[in-house]
């Protein structure tokens, strides 16, 4: 796959495919603690993006797959055997498309195109250094989108946020505020935003999500992509952290308003 983290693309033992990330990709092993932490947030948010699993590798895989591995400079760094970060692919990528670039007229159409909204709260709460990374494929929409005014059999385009390596600015778990970071490329998904109203209900959601949340995301995280109970200690600081930020997500979002008026076009800054 593209990107630094220089993912793979494995099928596995439960029927799905999934988007491998990992411990020794060249960004960081906490990159894989951070796309964990995105997607249980993103799951409370109810904003569209892939599910996750731990996708184990034995040694034996490893063994009979030579081409799974990392590519550092001219040598080959091996995939060690163990748990790595896999994101679901939405379908069979033998027989059904995935785009991560449509065109405008059909940017338009894409059934869930509001999530892009939702992300944007996300991605000020968690201080993405990214830019908004999307995928767009079309299924039939009553079997992803939580909608049942959709007709059962009706087909659209549907947009799933992904690639949350950066959140907490990647490896550093830090905070760094830059109102110009986190945004999609293409402002045409802002165009249905006027103020702050139009960000419910997820800017609620983050506003009031609660401790249990991050309770379950320690617990369920995997002890192996921790590489000591000093960075367990440090991960549990992050998670305090972004607690407190709920209460100034609000202020975030009209920083990068101000900073970036052009790629929110109908803002009514009354």
């Amino acid at each position: 796959m593209r990107g630094g983290a220089q993912a793979h693309l494995l099928a596995c033992d439960d029927g799905g495919w999934y988007v491998t990330k990992f411990r020794e990709n060249p960004q960081h092993r906490r990159i894989l603690i951070n796309e964990w932490i995105g997607a249980v947030l993103l799951r409370h948010l109810r904003i569209s993006a892939p599910q996750v699993r731990v996708v184990s590798l034995s040694e034996q895989f490893l063994l009979n797959e030579q081409e799974v591995c990392l590519q550092l400079g001219s040598g080959r760094l091996p995939v060690g055997p163990g748990w790595h970060f896999g994101s679901q692919f939405p379908g069979n990528p033998h027989t059904e498309a995935v785009y991560d670039y449509l065109p405008d007229s059909m940017l338009a159409g894409v059934a869930n195109l509001n999530h892009f909204l939702g992300a944007l709260v996300f991605d000020k709460w968690t201080a993405n250094s990214d830019s908004r990374q999307a995928i767009f494929f079309r299924r039939r929409l009553r079997d992803w989108l939580d909608d049942e005014t959709v007709a059962p059999q009706r087909k659209g385009f549907i947009v799933q946020m992904v690639d949350h390596g950066y959140v907490f600015d990647g490896p550093h778990w830090a905070f760094n505020d830059s109102p110009i970071q986190g945004l999609y490329f293409r402002p045409q998904v802002y165009e249905s935003l006027r103020g702050l109203d139009d960000l419910q209900p997820w800017l609620d959601q983050a506003r009031h999500c609660p401790e249990s949340i991050f309770d379950h995301i320690l617990r369920e995280l995997p002890r192996s992509w921790l590489d000591s109970e000093q960075e367990e200690r440090e991960l549990e600081e992050l998670l305090g952290r972004l607690l407190e930020r709920r209460k100034r997500i609000e202020t975030l979002l009209l920083a990068s308003v101000r900073a970036r008026a052009q790629v929110f076009p109908n803002w009514n800054a009354a």
